[in-house]
């Protein structure tokens, strides 16, 4: 009997777009032969599988189940395709956790911690991994933006502290009004925010994950921006960044990157795929880790997409990867 898989998608923030066009891909690249799979969209207004007919059925929240047709359904395991809160944050892992369910993603301690920018370089320092200089903000409880970043070094970034796709996030090129309203403008997205020195080099993204025990490390990207920074619009707006995979680097440079994200992904105690984004800081010949990205993107243009063509797997192969070692942890 072939595993019932619940594939979940859609989300609470503004990153549910996102989630949308990662599940298209996801969806066309599941190997149903191996798999009954359904999709589950979680959204603010409910929880419901959706039929061919159109009918949509609600979750059964007490033990995630479905009833279709009189019949029950229970899920062997659950591919998590949702961005931002409630299925990168660790909220819905802790939730499956309580269920005893296997999901593909990271834990709901891993989840939340690297949900959370400021206790990732925190934790990522403490384990002697480079990481920008950086301050934190929490709504509320300050008072002078300018005295507490007197110690910085300009430009910096400011960007919500939780979150993800780059939203409100800005640069801020010298310690002016720009800075009050870079703050304002991350503060609408969330209670905290996190102000981070800029780091001079090469900006790589590297894909990694673990599959039979082993962790693996995708080819990884080189992305240069033709906007100020790498934020949301450039990310999903084509012709406005140039993405080159693999990164046509030296192998000294390609191994001190592929070892350090190794390194986080056994530091943080990662599952499934995630993506980690680095600085490449020439001067200094080391990487600077900027954060990482516990759901990545999936869609068809997407960074990780493009690394597993490089590497030579088929998407299929790779979703049955990443359901298999969900499995594995029943």
């Amino acid at each position: 009997m072939k595993p019932i898989i619940a594939f979940v998608t859609g989300g609470y923030s503004g990153e549910s777009v996102i989630s949308y066009k990662s599940a298209i891909t996801i969806e066309n690249n599941l190997d149903l032969t191996r798999y009954t799979v359904y999709k589950i969209d979680i959204t603010k207004e409910g929880w419901f599988h959706e039929q061919k007919n159109g009918k949509k059925t609600a979750v059964d929240k007490n033990d995630f189940s479905l009833t279709l047709e009189g019949q029950k359904v229970t899920f062997d395991a659950v591919l998590i395709g949702i961005h931002g809160t409630p299925g990168e944050d660790g909220k819905l892992q802790g939730y499956f956790d309580l269920l005893g369910l296997p999901y593909t993603s990271c834990d709901a301690a891993v989840s939340a911690l690297t949900f959370n920018k400021r206790f990732t370089v925190a934790v990522a320092a403490f384990n002697g991994i480079n990481v920008a200089r950086s301050v934190l903000l929490v709504k509320g409880r300050f008072e002078n933006p300018d005295e507490i970043t007197r110690h910085l070094q300009f430009p910096v970034f400011v960007k919500p502290n939780n979150g993800g796709s780059s939203i409100g996030m800005s640069r801020v090129n010298s310690a002016s009004e720009e800075l009050g309203v870079a703050i304002e403008k991350a503060f609408r997205e969330d209670d905290q925010v996190l102000i981070e020195e800029f780091i001079t080099g090469r900006e790589f993204t590297i894909g990694v994950f673990r599959s039979a025990g082993e962790i693996i490390t995708l080819p990884f990207t080189e992305v240069k921006s033709k906007r100020e920074f790498f934020d949301f619009e450039a990310k999903y707006t084509a012709g406005l960044n140039e993405e080159t995979t693999p990164a046509q680097v030296d192998e000294s440079i390609a191994v001190k990157v592929r070892a350090t994200a190794k390194k986080i992904y056994q530091v943080f105690n990662c599952s499934g795929v995630i993506r980690i984004d680095f600085i490449y800081n020439e001067a200094k010949g080391e990487p600077f880790m900027l954060e990482i990205n516990t759901v990545p993107g999936q869609s068809e243009a997407s960074i990780v997409p493009q690394q597993l063509r490089a590497f030579g797997w088929t998407l299929q192969e790779f979703y049955s990867a990443l359901i298999e070692d969900a499995l594995a942890r029943r």
